[in-house]
């Protein structure tokens, strides 16, 4: 058969680069030419442990000898209750009952199903910038950007947004941010969602697609003194924040609070599709008897590798290693923006920082790609973010050393210079 062939990707899906991988090994990525790259995008924010971390194949592996489907409300498999207890110690409060599923958004939706039933009650606060999902009902709580609802009007009702305390977009300082956010929730609470009506709260701690944007204590400590009073449940969507990204193992850590229903995926499984909805069990107890479920949620190849996956994390200290090579990203790229005048912003915690690029005081979503495509031709993998895709994001594998941070600093440096 000669010619074009006859199926291809959608033309809807956009690539953020031109490379064609043949292999990944740690932090690096190698196209079919050879050409090795820095990722610092771990798949956005998935391959935890890098790439082809030899414990996480190796239990991979083992398990495709021995079982590959084995779906969860038909049979039960040891991996998903040893990952159930592992995963239980690490939740916080009194957090131990778990559903699985494949996906982010499939996890966050379950999030809102269960404040739904748990308290009957219809709607459900979120927080603007926050991402949750491109399904319909977490789609409907995303306003990170209009790419995920633009035609899909009217979309699912019940959700009710709330401002969130970005500091630098609002050009105030966090302490003015976070009593107008506060203020305003008070003032929806009263004029728009009364508390009887309001299920719960849903809300990115660090927010991702928004832009890198971190809450801060009071803010959130604020959400759960109006969830107590009130009655109502405080979810954190730890999808892109969670599991040692940003130096402690959940982001709401950073912040002294206690959510009652933790979301996750991402790096849950070092690249295996796996998401997980955490909640007590006395929570859990109140939804709806068959709510949850799915094929393939909690495939038992993907427990493998996430009980491999928290083995690593462990013996290998990866949860401090973001901690302080985030902090030593975040010192070099603070000195960067003191030379450049175009970054307006450097933010984040751990190993999820943000760079905003700014042009006479607006986002430059322009110059960031311009930066990012400089850093790719160069070796050094990085994505955008925020609603003008301004915001240049760095999500380095968990494994990655100073040395690995110098480097790709060092070529974004370059990209900034010859971006100029």
């Amino acid at each position: 058969m000669t010619g074009k062939r006859k199926g291809q990707l959608s033309p809807l899906l956009k690539q953020a680069t031109d490379v064609h991988v043949e292999r990944g090994e740690g932090c690096y990525l190698f196209d079919s030419d050879g050409k090795q790259y820095l990722d610092f995008t771990a798949g956005i924010g998935v391959t935890s442990t890098g790439h082809c971390h030899p414990k996480v194949v190796a239990a991979a592996q083992e398990q495709i000898g021995k079982l590959i489907h084995g779906q969860y409300t038909t049979i039960m498999h040891k991996p998903i209750q040893d990952l159930s207890a592992r995963l239980g110690e690490k939740m916080p409060g009194n957090i131990d009952s778990i559903f699985y599923a494949s996906a982010g958004t499939e996890a966050a939706e379950s999030a809102m199903r269960l404040m739904r039933h748990a308290t009957g009650r219809p709607n459900i606060v979120v927080f603007h910038g926050g991402f949750h999902g491109r399904t319909m009902g977490s789609a409907s709580m995303t306003t990170s950007g209009t790419a995920y609802t633009a035609g899909l009007q009217p979309i699912m009702g019940g959700v009710v947004v709330a401002p969130f305390p970005h500091a630098f977009r609002y050009g105030w300082s966090e302490e003015q941010a976070t009593d107008f956010c506060l203020r305003e929730l008070d003032f929806i609470l009263q004029t728009i969602s009364a508390p009887g009506d309001t299920a719960g709260m849903l809300i990115e701690p660090i927010q991702g697609e928004g832009g890198f944007v971190p809450a801060n204590t009071r803010f959130m400590q604020g959400l759960r003194e109006r969830c107590d009073k009130h009655g109502m449940l405080l979810g954190a969507d730890e999808v892109q924040a969670g599991y040692g990204r940003t130096g402690t193992f959940w982001s709401h850590s950073h912040f002294d609070v206690q959510p009652d229903i933790v979301v996750t995926a991402k790096g849950l499984a070092s690249g295996f599709p796996l998401s997980a909805c955490a909640a007590p069990r006395k929570i859990m107890e109140k939804g709806m008897a068959g709510s949850q479920g799915g094929t393939y949620g909690g495939n038992v190849v993907a427990c493998a590798a996430a009980l491999a996956t928290l083995d690593v994390i462990e013996e290998e200290g990866l949860v401090e290693n973001a901690g302080a090579q985030g902090a030593h990203l975040k010192e070099r790229l603070n000195l960067l923006a003191d030379k450049h005048a175009g970054i307006g912003d450097v933010r984040g915690k751990g190993l999820m920082v943000g760079v905003d690029i700014q042009k006479d005081g607006q986002p430059d979503g322009d110059r960031a790609e311009k930066i990012a495509k400089h850093c790719e031709k160069h070796g050094l993998l990085l994505l955008r973010c925020g609603p003008g895709k301004q915001v240049v994001r760095w999500l380095p594998p968990l494994v990655v050393s100073r040395e690995q941070i110098d480097d790709g600093v060092n070529i974004f440096a370059k990209a900034l210079e010859a971006t100029s």
